[in-house]
């Protein structure tokens, strides 16, 4: 199927040269970008990057409360499971 898109210069121009230095046409690297985008796992499932958010000082409230969720989540998966 064809598609048509519009590039900002400075892109076509990175895109142009990309493409060009691994040896193949704008659209194969185009198809190929999509490709891995589509393949990749949602980041949004992922609840890792907010652990250790909040931390001030010596307080240790940041690292107790990511403990107690992490221990609330797993008591409520192994509850689902019987």
């Amino acid at each position: 199927m064809r598609t048509q898109i519009a590039l900002h210069p400075e892109q076509h121009a990175k895109v142009k040269k990309k493409a060009a230095d691994l040896g193949i046409t704008m659209a194969e690297y185009i198809r190929r970008l999509v490709d891995r985008d589509l393949a990749a796992p949602d980041p949004a499932a992922d609840p890792t990057p907010i652990f250790g958010l909040g931390r001030s000082g010596g307080s240790d409230i940041a690292r107790e409360r990511k403990v107690a969720a992490i221990a609330d989540a797993v008591e409520r998966s192994t509850k689902k499971r019987w």
